[in-house]
């Protein structure tokens, strides 16, 4: 990586070991093809970024909270460290761009695709945990997930949108709706799934993401816009 300094302004933190900040940024696709290069991809990073960054959330919510239940903090967790959540963080800050991947993932969308953005954003809080300890983390995930929760509650996006767009279906067309995979590519370290939506009757919407559950997940948040 050539723009450590830039990287480093954009997402407010002076690493003391570059090479966990480079390392943040190495997608598996760009070892195959830089063999000879003895670097490590992100894919641990990425493993303690999420744990990081649900302790933070977490204790935040249960901190800010003291009146709402357990049921309805796991669901306004789950509304903002989701795949399309953590993406959005990841362009707002500008870094996906600087992540290395195959010739091919990049000439595929590779720099976009939520998936990888989002596991860009957990691996980058892994490499700011190691290297300067977990306030600075702490401070990292306040300035961008926890600074969205807000809006997330006044919106009530944290429902589950499977049940809601459920009620919906039922209520209105006395259908229930039902999930089929019609896609699945890549290796077992790197799925993806794309699924419908669908009544007996009716066709609504595809969804697309790295499990079928995210999938699912995102045809439903789909469908309650075409709902509304």
């Amino acid at each position: 990586m050539e723009n450590h300094k830039e990287v480093e302004e954009k997402l407010g933190v002076v690493f003391s070991d570059k090479t966990l900040l480079e390392k943040s940024f190495i997608h598996r696709s760009y070892i195959n093809e830089n063999r000879d290069r003895d670097v490590e991809n992100n894919e641990r990073l990425e493993f303690l970024g999420d744990a990081v960054l649900e302790l933070i959330v977490s204790d935040h919510l249960y901190q800010e909270f003291p009146d709402r239940s357990e049921g309805e903090l796991t669901a306004i967790r789950s509304a903002a460290v989701r795949t399309e959540s953590l993406a959005e963080q990841s362009r707002d800050l500008g870094i996906g761009m600087y992540l290395l991947m195959s010739r091919g993932e990049e000439d595929s969308g590779g720099k976009d695709k939520d998936f990888l953005l989002a596991n860009l954003f957990e691996a980058v809080l892994g490499a700011i945990y190691l290297d300067k300890g977990y306030e600075e983390a702490k401070t990292f995930v306040s300035r961008t997930v926890l600074s969205k929760i807000p809006v997330i509650i006044k919106e009530g996006s944290f429902v589950d949108p499977k049940t809601k767009v459920q009620e919906i279906i039922q209520s209105k067309f006395k259908e229930t709706p039902t999930y089929e995979v019609i896609k699945e590519i890549g290796p077992d370290h790197d799925k993806h799934f794309t699924v419908t939506l669908k009544t007996a009757s009716r066709k609504f919407t595809d969804g697309e993401g790295p499990s079928k559950q995210k999938a699912e997940e995102d045809a439903a948040r789909k469908a309650l816009d075409i709902l509304k």
